[in-house]
């Protein structure tokens, strides 16, 4: 099997394709804001709607959830049905479920329509991905628009705690849902005009054990993750992920048996293929977990709202939008590998930067810090998704994308386990030598715990507490991003190793051009000679 990917020339897209990535970025950029969105909006529905403890980590989660466990059965559904044709039907869906969410009556009610929402995001995820690739099948232009596919998905997950803070100024908490309503009528409106269809003829039927067994190796192993980096390792979260490996096992050995699988797992022998996957994991662990707890520093250290948090993050997450745009550019004449390698190399700069931030008057170095870090490691976001879905043949584009989209949440949910517990245990062992009151153990365990045990201690007492804790979080972060710069070193020489074979997409279409030139003058030889033949 050929493990280059298709970087060639292909003909060049126009002015209808270009407007179709418009209108396909805008629901990547919504689907990313309501992960995000439900931040600030949570204590105004909690005071509506009154749901308890559990109810509102339902709510927050089963959104995610939905979406990961059904992104393989959607992006191959797409292969059998037509791309575009799912994503119209999710969009519809998605507008729908969103009317719902805004005017829920009840806790229920709101994790259920959360759960519609995810389910047809995962429709859309897939779709518009793979669309791009049936679009535009010249190299240079595919890598560019595969860099604002992901910006703009980068862009919403930072915009979604600002625009919800602007919204709950003037409305109440179901309008952060009723954003996705127009752009879902723009899209089913246009979609027949400017986006192709395109199916896989020879796909067969949907097997539905394979989707039951999907579903059953993701979400235990993504809630697992999240109980994991919430509150520590425990029986029934470890169990989960080893349940949901278990079920991953019986998956692929299923769609080995299979003539029209759900996966194609075949992908994997694609030595490009599967190592962009390895890499795009790991480079996902690192932004998941950092952004977590940088969120964590700024509003429990730092005691900043919300939405100033949110204004915070902007600049780290618009240097990994350049760092993208800037990595598409660079391959056009350096390989892959090396813009990974190199945008990696500056994240380590800026992960060590992190790591030396303090309790007190740290925010700006911490800003610095992540914007060098997010800057650096933004090639592997653009770079390989692009790697990913242009080693798969395009009738096998949508699996190749969903397969992409799951590994950025597992990456994700992996990054927020792994940094969240490093963190955490580095805060248990500071605290550790800490004396705290007798009606204080809870303070060794968690920031918020002991912002709530200094409460209720004397003043002089209770902002000691406030203090250690915070500088014990603050060492936690620091190590964590330490881990991070560590990670990102491994990751560039993983990427030197596994990658390097491919070349930039300028000489790969010099290439292109070269050989179709000599296959032309082959065949004008051919017709000369036999026109001059007696």
């Amino acid at each position: 099997m050929d493990t280059t990917p298709t970087t060639g020339s292909g003909a060049r897209a126009g002015r209808r394709e270009w407007l179709g990535l418009a209108v396909l970025a805008l629901p990547t950029m919504l689907l990313a804001l309501d992960f995000s969105v439900l931040f600030l909006a949570l204590p105004h529905l909690s005071a509506d709607l009154a749901p308890d403890g559990a109810q509102q980590l339902w709510i927050m989660d089963i959104y995610g959830f939905m979406i990961a466990g059904f992104l393989v059965t959607m992006g191959t559904l797409g292969d059998r049905i037509g791309r575009r044709r799912l994503l119209t039907i999710g969009a519809v869906a998605f507008a729908g479920a969103s009317v719902l969410a805004a005017y829920s009556t009840s806790a229920e009610m709101l994790i259920a329509t959360r759960a519609l929402l995810g389910i047809a995001g995962a429709t859309l995820m897939p779709s518009t991905l793979s669309l791009i690739t049936t679009m535009f099948t010249d190299g240079k232009q595919r890598a560019a628009a595969i860099g604002v596919w992901m910006a703009c998905f980068m862009g919403g997950t930072a915009i979604g705690p600002v625009l919800g803070g602007a919204l709950l100024q003037w409305f109440w908490w179901g309008s952060v849902f009723l954003m996705g309503v127009p752009v879902m009528v723009l899209l089913v409106a246009t979609a027949p005009v400017l986006l192709p269809e395109h199916r896989d003829p020879a796909s067969g039927k949907l097997d539905l054990a394979s989707v039951a067994l999907s579903l059953a190796a993701i979400l235990p192993v993504i809630f697992g993750l999240k109980e994991i980096a919430k509150d520590g390792f425990a029986i029934v979260p470890l169990v989960a992920v080893v349940a949901g490996v278990v079920f991953g096992v019986l998956f692929v050995r299923r769609q080995r048996e299979l003539n029209h699988p759900l996966m194609e797992v075949s992908l994997f022998a694609n030595r490009a293929f599967s190592g962009a996957l390895g890499i795009m994991l790991l480079g996902v662990l690192t932004v998941g977990g950092s952004t977590l707890l940088f969120a964590m520093y700024l509003q429990d250290v730092q005691g900043m709202s919300p939405l100033a948090a949110g204004l915070w993050m902007l600049p780290h997450t618009a240097a990994q939008m350049i760092g993208v745009v800037l990595a598409t550019m660079l391959v056009r004449r350096i390989r892959p590998a090396y813009v990974i390698a190199g945008g990696l190399v500056i994240a380590v700069v800026g992960f060590l930067i992190v790591s030396q931030v303090s309790a007190t008057g740290g925010v700006t170095l911490a800003v610095v810090g992540l914007s060098i870090a997010f800057f650096g490691g933004a090639p592997i976001a653009g770079l390989g998704v692009d790697l990913i879905v242009s080693s798969a043949p395009s009738e096998k584009a949508g699996s190749a994308s969903s397969i992409s989209e799951t590994n950025i949440e597992f990456g994700m949910a992996l990054g927020v386990a792994v940094m969240g517990s490093i963190g955490a245990a580095v805060y248990r062992s500071r605290m550790a030598d800490i004396p705290l009151p007798a009606d204080a153990d809870d303070a060794g365990n968690t920031l918020t715990a002991a912002a709530a045990a200094a409460a209720k201690l004397p003043d002089e007492a209770g902002a000691s507490l406030v203090a250690a804790a915070r500088e014990a979080f603050t060492s936690g972060f620091g190590t964590a991003a330490a881990v991070c710069a560590g990670i990102a070193a491994v990751v560039a020489v993983l990427a030197v190793t596994l990658l390097r074979h491919i070349p930039a997409a300028g000489a790969a279409e010099a290439a292109t051009a070269e050989s179709g030139a000599g296959e032309k003058a082959t065949a004008d030889e051919a017709t000369n000679l036999e026109a001059s033949s007696p």
